[in-house]
């Protein structure tokens, strides 16, 4: 029998597993990645959202995914990512986020 954990989707306390509060968080994109919406295998000119490359400390880069274009500081600035949340599929971590501070 194969037990499978249940995915309550994105949650704000296993964001906080991964991405310290204490420790600043660093942008490295100067341009959001646009997102598009996959149809039949084909990509269409709907966009799901945008994707930006953070890192922190002791962690490897991770890409953060928002809804809105995000408005991107200069490379390398310390930032605040706004409700930041993550969700858990099988072996990967997937965060997304509202905004971002400086």
């Amino acid at each position: 029998m194969k037990i499978r954990k249940k995915n309550n989707g994105y949650s704000h306390e296993l964001a906080t597993t991964y991405i310290s509060e204490d420790k600043p968080v660093i942008s490295l994109s100067t341009e959001a990645e646009t997102q598009h919406v996959w149809k039949n295998g084909h990509r269409t000119n709907e966009i799901s959202g945008y994707q930006a490359w953070f890192a922190q400390e002791g962690l490897e880069p991770f890409k953060v995914k928002f809804e809105s274009r995000p408005q991107l500081p200069q490379f390398l600035s310390a930032v605040r990512l706004k409700d930041l949340e993550a969700c858990q599929v099988k072996n990967n971590i997937y965060f997304k986020a509202t905004e971002i501070e400086v």
